[in-house]
């Protein structure tokens, strides 16, 4: 019986492009856009997924997603666009949990309707909630957990389930926990989504997206993607493939260094509240010992007001004030000013982001570092 290998092999190995020529140790690059034409079984060109950078980081990435097939896109977004709109045509209906990337969001509120598909939003992580929101156009339902910048959690093993009982697709964004701390599909979620520009890429330079699922709903999202001309540059997958050879390494240490970081803020005197999963405190602590294996690098916290959240990014030192997540150095930023930016402060308020939130991605420096410069910052509050 062959046996699994351990996911920092997987990281390191998986999807290996052999270097026949010279014998080198890592991934040869293949940058052409022309491919032979003759006695093929399949025309080779980077729009149709199937380069050999591509073929190969999309095998890591399943691998890494315990699933049997992967794509990769240019951004995250391209990625969400692709996997919803491969299944659903104008006056269909699709069910969408509310605190969710604002991007996604974004794409929701202001696209759907130029197709004509209609869409709920659900407030709340209760299945029960979900269920109520089926219609018999619904197709989708579409989730995040930990979701941005609340870090919630949903039960994943339920959402499935109750999607396969009425014959719908499951999505997740599972960028926050990246594939180290979370595998969706051993729960039975369909489709899993990253942003790899964030945790897989790790160090703030590149731009892409992946998303991992079985053969035939890859098969599905490929024909359609091919039309939408959103895949990945083949001189980014070879910088990708090779930013997931420490991925393992650096969320360990991000996991590490953010539950230190959450109880020192938790205590602090001049935050209100602390979001993250891996506090007792957490209303979904006990969740998460069940569908998550580390509590993951992000988490967020309360001041006063976006005044007081915008003064205490100046004070900053150490820690980058910047609007993306996932690199190896800490960043902090305002969902407010950032990431939900382009949805009306009621709508942020009804999905409990507030103005003086703040969301921060706790990078690989030494832990006694952040707390420090985190210290300083929040003494001149």
């Amino acid at each position: 019986m062959k046996k699994n290998k351990g996911v920092d092999t997987k990281c390191v190995h998986s999807g290996d492009l052999i270097d026949d020529r010279f014998k080198g140790a890592t991934s040869p690059l293949f940058p052409s856009t022309a491919y032979d034409f003759i006695d093929v079984n399949e025309d080779k060109y980077p729009r149709y997924f199937n380069t050999p950078n591509q073929l190969a980081l999309s095998k890591k990435i399943a691998d890494l997603e315990n699933s049997e097939d992967a794509l990769l896109f240019g951004s995250g977004i391209a990625a969400i666009f692709s996997s919803l709109f491969s299944f659903i045509k104008s006056g269909d209906h699709v069910i969408f949990q509310s605190s969710i990337y604002g991007g996604t969001l974004n794409l929701v509120i202001k696209e759907f309707k130029k197709f004509n598909i209609k869409y709920s939003l659900v407030d709340s992580f209760d299945l029960n909630d979900y269920e109520k929101e089926i219609k018999s156009n619904t197709k989708i339902i579409f989730i995040e957990s930990p979701s941005n910048p609340l870090l919630k959690l949903i039960d994943l093993k339920s959402i499935a389930e109750l999607c396969k009982k009425n014959n719908l697709i499951s999505i997740i964004d599972n960028t926050f926990s990246s594939p180290i701390n979370q595998n969706p599909s051993d729960f039975g979620i369909d489709i899993i989504i990253h942003s790899a520009t964030k945790y897989l890429g790790g160090h703030s330079d590149i731009l892409a997206g992946a998303l991992a699922s079985n053969k035939k709903y890859i098969q599905t999202i490929k024909e359609s993607s091919i039309n939408y001309g959103g895949n990945l540059s083949d001189y980014t997958v070879w910088l990708l493939e090779r930013s997931i050879k420490t991925l393992s390494l650096r969320v360990a240490k991000q996991n590490e260094n953010a539950l230190k970081v959450a109880k020192f803020l938790f205590e602090h005197q001049k935050v209100n509240s602390v979001n993250y999963p891996g506090l007792k405190s957490h209303p979904d602590y006990e969740l998460s010992l069940t569908q998550m294996k580390g509590f993951g690098g992000m988490l967020s916290f309360e001041l006063n007001d976006l005044d007081e959240a915008i003064k205490f990014t100046r004070k900053i030192k150490l820690i980058k004030s910047a609007m993306s997540l996932g690199g190896v150095e800490s960043t902090i930023c305002s969902p407010t000013l950032t990431s939900h930016s382009k949805i009306s402060k009621e709508e942020r308020e009804k999905i409990g982001i507030f103005d003086g939130l703040l969301r921060f991605s706790v990078g690989i420096e030494d832990f006694e570092d952040i707390k420090n410069d985190l210290d300083q910052a929040l003494s001149q509050l």
